[in-house]
């Protein structure tokens, strides 16, 4: 199963998200659970590091991504960013209704 969090400010403002796992739908290289997930996060930090003046913090392992908005990001940044992290996260959402059994998303504080 792929674990999806979003981290969210106070006031409900994303910061970033983690993802972890794999889905399981099919085998390796045949995935579209996992492809869907990897392609949309990857486009998310793609754009942050396009559209933002600082590079969010980024780990990327086997079966693991997490980005993180810098805390020093100024509040012209900041919307640029929210703008990225909910487009992902309505895609990932639409994602998660449709394979439930394979993803699973939350939402915590920083």
């Amino acid at each position: 199963m792929i674990r999806i969090v979003f981290w969210q400010e106070e006031g409900g403002a994303l910061a970033g998200f983690t993802i972890s796992g794999h889905a399981g739908y099919r085998p390796k290289g045949e995935d579209i659970v996992c492809a869907a997930v990897s392609a949309l996060a990857q486009t998310a930090v793609l754009s942050l590091k396009e559209h933002l003046a600082e590079e969010p913090e980024v780990r990327i392992e086997e079966g693991f991504l997490e980005c993180r908005l810098p805390p020093s990001l100024k509040s012209s940044g900041k919307e640029r960013a929210r703008v990225i992290l909910e487009t992902i996260a309505t895609g990932l959402k639409a994602i998660a209704r449709d394979y439930k059994e394979y993803l699973r998303l939350e939402y915590r504080r920083v």
